[in-house]
């Protein structure tokens, strides 16, 4: 991967457009703390706004003005005066005599450079002064810049006899010209250097102070906030980076004197070469290679944000100490796409494993539960809480004697109990429970935890019912598939509905969601009593209390419970395919009772004719009542 994204992001130093992307950074970071001269090498003579206000001449000047202002600087002690005008055109000719004797060695005149796009190619013409400046000694130094794509100026001229060369060599220095590609280093946004107004110029001892010009460079030109004629062309301001805080142009008569610090003291920045381009962001393609391998995380992400500072602060190091421009823009990319793509990887390969995990884990918890825990992993540690529970125990009636029959099939036997244990579960599932185990051919659930449920009795009674029709259709199907010798299932469940204590029970390395207390203990008992009253579902108190409104139930016995003094009632409840005429259903709740009062009485004769009765309304307590009228018979 780093290879890649290191082979793919080094073509993009040849785009323009991420070239400017670079230029800015650039732009901020020479602007932060940048070197400065001690002294300024130039001062500026601006032709403004207040000169052409005190002269009240238009653009252009006459060259007698120019010729006086030259006879007044160097009166003043000017060691050298230069003009960043180009004077390619004659005016009138004794305004150029006059220019022309007012010259000396030590004035610099601008020239420039016009390229011309033709069909046969591109035409490059030099404009010089005219030639009566130049054999009166003045030199002629070139002006033309090389601008970005987003029209600033940051690169050095590299003529030899470039307009700030020219100046150096009139003030006896001698420099070589900067390195091609090499980038100006600015001092501040215009007007940062020494400026005095043109007509300040013309007369220093009414308007500045003595010995302000004495042994000093002077520079003339255009410094505008706006052109002085509209068709005039005279603006000569440039975008720099300052011009991202200033929001102004600056000069290019500034941006003459700034290239001569450049020049006179080295502050130019040399940019990087292509190899060490390649290498620097081949290493850190590496180095955030080497942080991720093991994935993003927050010691990988601490060492990329460290690596990112790093870089940036080490850029900006190098230019300013060093004045070499590696710039940062490549090797972040670089390690941001590395980082993004194996977070990518990771986040992908995360959704992947959370649905394989919460796939998985459905097969063993609720998908409710799963769903919590997904969302709040925080969940998963030892301890629990109390909370009103209903728990439902389920187990297969005769089982033991299937095992034993198929003890020499052990794949049948696991394959029958699997198909029946599927129903079983989907019906508890369908109604909102959480199944808490299977042991063997039982099955235990619970409602109301981990997510709230106000009806949960209920949904646990309606859920045994579901059961109910699951096995006898399992029944169906077992019958048609293997005839008279399919096995015939029937189950008992006992629920239960009170207090627990419900979390995460177990030790550190292993745990399970799962319920404790008195209540599931007496909803297990229950589930045992079924077989022993003959129906296929029994309710415990508090169970038959919540569901009343909505079933048909019928009451059992009474059996004594741990924790209370008297017998508490246990109830069964009629299936709504068993129930019948409502008008049964009404004797049936009236005559029940009457049986069972007479029966705890020890009227048997009573019992008796009670129990014929309640046998004909509710065919499907036949077992129970048969069982009861065996009770009755022994107490008589």
């Amino acid at each position: 991967m780093a290879a890649l994204v290191a082979g793919l992001l080094l073509p993009l130093s040849l785009v323009p457009a991420f070239q400017l992307v670079e230029a800015r950074f650039y732009d901020i970071f020479s602007t932060f703390l940048p070197l400065r001269p001690v002294e300024p090498g130039a001062l500026v003579v601006a032709i403004d706004e207040p000169s052409f206000s005190e002269i009240g001449h238009r653009w252009p000047w006459s060259r007698e003005l120019h010729a006086r202002l030259v006879e007044r600087l160097r009166q003043a002690g000017a060691k050298v005066i230069a003009f960043d005008i180009i004077f390619a055109e004659p005016s009138t000719p004794e305004a150029d005599a006059v220019f022309a004797k007012a010259i000396g060695p030590d004035v610099v005149l601008a020239s420039d450079e016009v390229a011309t796009r033709l069909d046969q190619g591109l035409q490059v013409t030099r404009v010089e002064p005219l030639d009566i400046f130049l054999d009166a000694g003045a030199s002629a130094g070139l002006t033309s810049v090389a601008l970005d794509g987003d029209a600033a100026l940051r690169n050095m001229p590299i003529a030899r006899d470039s307009f700030a060369a020219q100046v150096l060599r009139k003030a006896g220095v001698t420099v070589e010209p900067p390195p091609a590609g090499s980038l100006i280093q600015y001092f501040g946004p215009p007007r940062s250097y020494p400026t005095v107004s043109y007509y300040q110029a013309l007369d220093p001892e009414a308007f500045l102070p003595p010995h302000r010009f004495k042994d000093r460079v002077v520079l003339v030109g255009l410094s505008l906030k706006a052109s002085a004629a509209p068709d005039s062309g005279s603006v000569d301001a440039f975008p720099t980076p300052y011009t991202l805080t200033s929001a102004s142009l600056t000069a290019g008569v500034e941006v003459q004197a700034t290239i001569i610090d450049n020049l006179l003291h080295g502050f130019y920045v040399v940019p990087i070469s292509r190899p060490w381009t390649l290498a620097l962001v081949s290493t850190v393609a590496l180095l955030a290679a080497y942080l991720c391998r093991r994935g993003v995380n927050w010691r990988s992400g601490s060492g990329a944000v460290l690596m990112f500072v790093g870089l940036l602060v080490g850029s900006w190091l190098l230019l300013r100490f060093g004045r070499i421009w590696a710039p940062p823009v490549l090797p972040v990319s670089a390690a941001l796409l590395i980082i993004g793509a194996r977070f990518g990887i990771d986040y992908a390969r995360e959704r992947r494993l959370r649905r394989a995990v919460s796939h998985a884990f459905s097969r063993y918890l609720s998908p409710d539960l799963v769903a919590q825990l997904a969302h709040d992993p925080s969940a998963l540690k030892l301890g629990g809480e109390r909370r009103n529970l209903t728990i439902l125990f389920c187990d297969v009636r005769g089982f033991t004697s299937l095992s034993e029959r198929l003890k020499d099939e052990p794949e049948r036997l696991t394959a029958l109990i699997n198909r029946l244990l599927d129903p079983l579960s989907e019906a508890i599932l369908a109604e909102g429970g959480t199944i808490d185990k299977y042991m063997g051919d039982c099955v235990m659930a619970f409602w109301n935890a981990p997510l709230p449920s106000p009806d949960h009795a209920s949904r646990a009674v309606r859920a045994a019912e579901r059961m109910l029709d699951a096995v006898a259709g399992l029944n169906r199907v077992l019958r048609n598939e293997e005839g008279d010798s399919a096995p015939v299932f029937a189950v008992g469940v006992g629920i239960n509905t009170g207090d627990c204590v419900v979390g995460n029970v177990g030790s550190r390395w292993r745990y399970d969601y799962s319920v404790l207390g008195d209540t599931v203990n007496l909803a297990s008992r229950l589930e045992g009593l079924s077989k022993e009253y003959g129906v296929s579902i029994i309710l415990g108190p508090d169970t038959a209390q919540a569901v009343r409104p909505n079933h048909v139930l019928i009451e059992l016995d009474r059996i004594a419970v741990r924790g209370r003094a008297e017998e508490s009632a246990i109830y069964t409840v009629i299936p709504p395919a068993a129930q019948g005429h409502d008008a049964d259903l009404r004797e049936l709740e009236e005559l029940h009772p009457r049986l069972l009062a007479a029966y705890r009485s020890g009227d048997s004769a009573l019992a008796s004719r009670h129990l014929e009765r309640c046998v004909l309304l509710a065919p499907s307590l036949s077992t129970y009542y048969r069982k009861l009228k065996e009770k009755i018979a022994a107490a008589a």
